[in-house]
């Protein structure tokens, strides 16, 4: 793969009205599956068209095919239960703070009962234009679906359930090797969670997760994920996204040392870069020097447009900690990681694209 690709999307992009309301009818018997596809089919073929248009370097299927970005976990897989019994705080933009379910619980062995990207990657490769990349979410997001009461009569450590969920990846990232993929990108929202010792406690170890454990044996399971030949990998790290919301505040200065050193089968580190909760960009300078480093400077969480110098700005401060011509240029998260999807427009959607290849473009050229 050439790389770096200079101007790339992290994944998923917001899904149209008519796939959610299609989505609600196959759940409700009332569209057969046949007619579902070609209502996916049209959904991937207009995110991709989307995405080429803006001039992105690299582009996804935009995740039409998932719910969330955490598909491969939750949509194609057995062990989790329908609950509302674990909840998370979520950060609202108002200031607020809501205890949130995302409605499912592990209560038995987390196992693989189909692949999700074999569809995803060979329907995709066969209409872009340019390089494909698949996003694949990190076992640790388990997390969100421990409780150890649920689980006890399966698992009696959370870390036997990640690795489980590593058997998991590593069986689609196979798939996607078998395929031709070339691209693959880990996202990893727990390890920048760690940035923030207030989420930490309340979103692990109240859960009985024991934080530094993520940052050893949790990174050895994410490296362990980054070793079919041929495939270049890429780790995303954020602070959470739930339709705008967030989980976490805090530099990467908090982890950079492990996460950026103990990851060495990663070549491309995404990462979240789009506000003051994100921390400066001292930490790159602990980023080893065979690695290309994404700035995720546009946000996908507001609508309101940054500004192409105030970008270029940025992008020559974090250059004072790592060499340029190994930065690249994405938003800092996905649009929709959910169903429902951030709070923008698709047009807004659209320009954020743009925005990212025009600036990329013009600095990398």
């Amino acid at each position: 793969m050439n790389r770096p690709f200079r101007a790339e999307t992290v994944g998923s992009m917001l899904r149209p009205q008519w796939l959610r309301e299609a989505r609600r009818q196959v759940r409700r018997g009332e569209l057969a599956a046949a007619a579902f596809k070609r209502i996916e089919d049209r959904a991937v073929d207009e995110a991709i068209a989307l995405q080429e248009r803006a001039g992105l370097d690299v582009v996804t299927d935009g995740e039409q095919r998932r719910a969330s970005f955490l598909g491969a976990l939750l949509e194609a897989t057995e062990g989790l239960a329908r609950s509302d019994a674990v909840t998370k705080p979520w950060h609202e933009q108002d200031g607020r703070i809501s205890e949130l379910s995302l409605g499912l619980v592990v209560t038995g062995k987390v196992r693989r009962t189909r692949s999700m990207v074999a569809e995803e990657y060979a329907y995709a490769r066969g209409r872009a234009q340019r390089p494909v990349k698949v996003s694949l979410p990190s076992p640790l997001m388990l997390n969100l679906f421990w409780s150890a009461e649920a689980a006890r009569d399966v698992y009696r450590d959370p870390f036997e359930l990640f690795e489980d969920g590593a058997r998991v990846i590593q069986a689609e990232i196979a798939e996607l090797a078998r395929q031709g993929c070339e691209y693959v990108q880990i996202d990893a929202p727990e390890l920048a969670m760690l940035t923030d010792p207030a989420a930490a406690e309340r979103v692990f170890e109240q859960s009985g997760i024991a934080s530094r454990r993520l940052l050893t044996e949790g990174l050895e399971i994410l490296n362990s994920l980054a070793e079919a030949s041929g495939v270049t990998f890429g780790l995303h790290l954020c602070r959470g996204n739930n339709d705008g919301r967030w989980l976490a505040s805090g530099g990467y200065e908090a982890i950079s040392k492990e996460v950026f050193r103990r990851a060495p089968r990663y070549a491309v580190l995404l990462l979240e870069y789009d506000d003051a909760r994100s921390g400066g960009f001292a930490p790159l300078a602990d980023v080893s020097s065979d690695k290309t480093v994404v700035l995720g400077l546009v946000s996908t969480k507001r609508p309101a447009m940054e500004s192409a110098a105030e970008l270029r700005r940025r992008i020559d401060e974090a250059a004072r900690f790592f060499p340029r011509e190994q930065l690249a240029l994405s938003p800092q998260c996905g649009f929709a990681s959910g169903v429902g999807g951030n709070p923008i427009t698709p047009e807004v959607q659209e320009a954020k694209m743009r925005l990212v290849a025009e600036v990329a473009h013009s600095v990398w050229t």
